[in-house]
C-alpha cells in the first residue's frame, strides 16, 4: 500500500479539506456521474474518450458496416448475380440469356435495387455524420489536454472542475461538455420484470439500482433510435438473478450465467448491433461479487464488452483499459440524506477506524493489530452498543477500507461522503474514476 509522505500522515491540513470537499461533488450523485464517465473510458467499437488513453478516441470498427465508400456497381453486380443463381420453378424454364434480359428487368423496373441503395446511403451518411462528430471532438479534447493547468478553460455555468483531484481537469471538462452534446445510450427492451430494467436502491447495491432507474426514466442520454446511439446496454440485474435463480447454499451459480447468455443470444438474434461492432460498444452493469464471474459465461461479453463493475478486480479480469470501477455504496434507505458532512479536523478525536465483519484475512490482519490495543486506531467488527457508524465515519481523521472476499466495499464513497480520508487497503482494486481522478490527492492507495 502506498502512503502519503510522512509530514502528511497525521495532518489534515486545509488544502485536503478542500481536496475532499471537491471529490464529494463528483461523487455524490455517482450513478448520474457514470454516464459521462463510461464515454470517457472505453476505448473500442464505436468509441468515445479514453483519457487513460492520451485522450485520444479509437476510430471506430464495425464488423457488418462499410468502412470506406460503398461500390455500388459491385454491389447491384452481386444483386444481379444472386437473382440469377437462384432456380425457376418453371418445367420448361427460358433460356440462360432470355432469362437474365427478364431478371435485369424485373430488377430495374420494381425498384428493389434503388431502395436498398436509398437505405444503404442513409445509413452509411448517419455514420459518416457520427465519425465527423467524434472526430471534432476528439481533437478539442487533444487540445485542451495540452493545458496543464488545474482548472478547466471552458465556460460551463453548472460547475467548473478544479484542483489536483484530477489528473486533467481542462481535458476532463472538455470532454464532459463534448459528451453532453452526442452521447447517446440504447437501452435494449427486451427482458421482463424482475431481473431486467430493475434493480434494488435500498441496499450495497443501491449503485446498480438507481442507475437502472435513472436509465428507465431516460430523460437525457438514453436515444429511442439504436442507429443514433454511441453505446447500447444491456439491463440485466445480477442482483436480482441471484435473489430468484440462485438457490441458497449451492456452490454453483450457472443458473444465473445461463440466464445472460439466453438473453445475449436473444439480442444477437434480434438485433444487428451486437454483431456488428463484435459488441465492443455494448456494456452491463453490475455491483454484485458476482458480477465479473457471471459475465465469464459469455466470452465475448467478458473480453469485448464494456463491464461496469464495483468489484473491479484485475486478478479476476478487470480491464482497465475497456471496463469501468463503478462506486459501491449501502443506501438503507435509498438516500443520501444525513450522510454527508462532518466536524472539521481539528475536532475529530479518532485518528483512523474502521468496522465492519470479518470477511477474508485482510480484515483479520487488521483486527488482530489494532482491535482494542490502541484508542487512535479503533478497529471493530461489531459496533458496541450506543455507537454510530456514521458518526464515528464523522469522527475520524482517516477512514480505513480494507476488502473483504472481493475488492469492493462501500466504505470509500462513505469515508468521502463524511468527509474522512479514505485508506484502500486492497489487491488488485482499480478505484472509480481513476481513468479521471487522482486517487493519491485524496487517499492513501
Amino acid at each position: 500500500m502506498k502512503m502519503w509522505p510522512s509530514n502528511s500522515k497525521l495532518k489534515w491540513s486545509s488544502s485536503s479539506t478542500t481536496t475532499t470537499s471537491s471529490i464529494l461533488v463528483l461523487l455524490i450523485l455517482s450513478p448520474l456521474i457514470l454516464i459521462p464517465v463510461i464515454a470517457c473510458t472505453f476505448g473500442h467499437g464505436r468509441s468515445w474518450v479514453s483519457l487513460s488513453s492520451q485522450l485520444t478516441l479509437m476510430p471506430s470498427s464495425y464488423a457488418g458496416e462499410a468502412k470506406s465508400p460503398l461500390d455500388f456497381s459491385k454491389l447491384k453486380a452481386s444483386f444481379q448475380q444472386k437473382l440469377l443463381d437462384q432456380d425457376t420453378d418453371d418445367l420448361q424454364p427460358p433460356s440462360a440469356e432470355e432469362n437474365k434480359e427478364k431478371r435485369m428487368h424485373d430488377l430495374s423496373s420494381n425498384g428493389s435495387f434503388a431502395n436498398a441503395q436509398k437505405v444503404l446511403l442513409k445509413r452509411y451518411s448517419r455514420l459518416q455524420r457520427l465519425e465527423a462528430s467524434l472526430a471534432k471532438a476528439r481533437n478539442a479534447i487533444k487540445e485542451a489536454a495540452q493545458n496543464r493547468n488545474m482548472a478547466s478553460s471552458h465556460e460551463d455555468p453548472a460547475y467548473i472542475p478544479q484542483g489536483p483531484v484530477y489528473r486533467n481537469a481542462n481535458a476532463f471538462h472538455r470532454s464532459y461538455l463534448a459528451m453532453e452534446k452526442l452521447f447517446k445510450i440504447y437501452t435494449y427492451e427486451e427482458g421482463q420484470l424482475l431481473m431486467f430494467h430493475n434493480g434494488p436502491c435500498k441496499s450495497i447495491y443501491s449503485t446498480e439500482g438507481r442507475f437502472m432507474h435513472e436509465m428507465e426514466k431516460g430523460n437525457f442520454f438514453r436515444t429511442k433510435d439504436p442507429d443514433e446511439a454511441l453505446v447500447y446496454f444491456l439491463p440485466f440485474s445480477v442482483v436480482q438473478m441471484v435473489r430468484y435463480l440462485y438457490v441458497p447454499g449451492a456452490h454453483e451459480y450457472h443458473a444465473v450465467g445461463r440466464a445472460v447468455s439466453d438473453y445475449i443470444d436473444t439480442i444477437a438474434g434480434t438485433h444487428p448491433f451486437w454483431n456488428q461492432s463484435l459488441n465492443t460498444d455494448h456494456f452491463m452493469l453490475s455491483c454484485h461479487d458476482w458480477g465479473p464471474h457471471t459475465t465469464s459465461c459469455v466470452p465475448l461479453l467478458f473480453n469485448n464488452s464494456i463491464r461496469v463493475l464495483c468489484n473491479a478486480n484485475t486478478s479476476e479480469g478487470f480491464n482497465p483499459s475497456k471496463d469501468v470501477p463503478l462506486p459501491e455504496i449501502n443506501l438503507k434507505t435509498g438516500e443520501i440524506t444525513g450522510l454527508v458532512g462532518g466536524p472539521s479536523p481539528s475536532r475529530r478525536s479518532i485518528l483512523a477506524f474502521f468496522a465492519g465483519r470479518l470477511h477474508g484475512h485482510i480484515r483479520q490482519l487488521l483486527l488482530d493489530q489494532w482491535k482494542g490495543k490502541d484508542q487512535d486506531m479503533q478497529a471493530y467488527d461489531s459496533l458496541p452498543n450506543g455507537l454510530s457508524y456514521n458518526a464515528m465515519l464523522k469522527n475520524s481523521r482517516f477512514c480505513l477500507c480494507p476488502s473483504g472476499y472481493e475488492v469492493a466495499s462501500p466504505r470509500v464513497v462513505e469515508a468521502i461522503y463524511a468527509e474522512c480520508i479514505p485508506v484502500l487497503i486492497s489487491d488488485g482494486y482499480v478505484p472509480p474514476f481513476s481513468d479521471v481522478l487522482n486517487w493519491k490527492a485524496f487517499s492513501f492507495v
